[in-house]
């Protein structure tokens, strides 16, 4: 028998709902939400940037997912919202909520676990190799997936993290994966990309010497080559985090 008042019908419907937070438009769930939604859960998107607020009680949600953006963790006096949103990590963190975060949405998560957040040794935008640490390559977030995977990149700060920490790394910027506790993941890279991703961002992040539309084409182009690779590594990915989900 439970004890308690039962929950009401919203609280019913949130606990199968996966909350999506959004830091800018042009970057949003791109191919998590569809994946998700096919097994059975909700999508519940807010757009910090926009003035949505983050809820109250985390523990409402089946997961958080954190998504990408241009602003970096610490410019917090130029995105207000990025302080709030750190004291809305670290209760998720405490509450053991799943937790995915994507590129901007994983150096959260490490700031939020104590950990240093800045500026990479390599910027990467396009597509690079990751490979799966020892950690990793034992880790149900990463079962059934290649030891080594080709992944779009698109940041130009990194985490760092302690060893036992880190579930994937690469030549250029060494964290590429991170996990604390027993369900918060970070990936900084985007499982997610869509061509239509790779379009926005080229032309919305456009740098003065034009290098981004220089690369556009080249970027689609690969894409359209790993798209099948891309697939496999999202749904293998999104299956396990459900796991993740089922087990906390």
């Amino acid at each position: 028998m439970v004890s308690g008042p039962l929950p009401g019908l919203d609280t019913i419907f949130s606990m199968k709902t996966i909350l999506f937070v959004k830091h800018i438009s042009i970057e949003g769930p791109g191919r998590w939400e569809p994946v998700f939604q096919s097994r059975g859960y909700a999508a519940q998107a807010i757009d910090l940037s926009c003035g949505d607020r983050l809820p109250a009680d985390c523990r409402d949600f089946a997961a958080v997912v954190v998504l990408g953006g241009p602003m970096n963790v610490y410019e917090e006096e130029t995105y207000p919202f990025l302080r709030e949103e750190n004291i809305f990590i670290k209760n998720i963190l405490r509450e053991k909520i799943p937790y995915l975060g994507i590129c901007l949405g994983a150096q959260l998560l490490t700031k939020a676990a104590g950990f240093w957040v800045g500026r990479s040794p390599k910027e990467e935008i396009g597509f690079y190799k990751v490979r799966l640490t020892s950690k990793g390559k034992h880790d149900i977030l990463f079962s059934r997936v290649p030891a080594e995977l080709n992944v779009y990149q698109w940041h130009g700060d990194m985490c760092l993290a302690p060893a036992d920490n880190v579930l994937a790394e690469s030549e250029g910027c060494p964290v590429q994966a991170v996990k604390f506790g027993p369900a918060a993941y970070g990936l900084q890279f985007h499982a997610e990309i869509t061509q239509k991703d790779i379009t926005d961002w080229s032309d919305a992040y456009q740098q003065p010497n034009g290098l981004l539309l220089a690369k556009k084409a080249k970027m689609l182009q690969d894409y359209r080559q790993y798209a099948p690779e891309l697939d496999r590594t999202l749904n293998a990915v999104a299956e396990n985090f459900l796991q993740v989900m089922s087990a906390v």
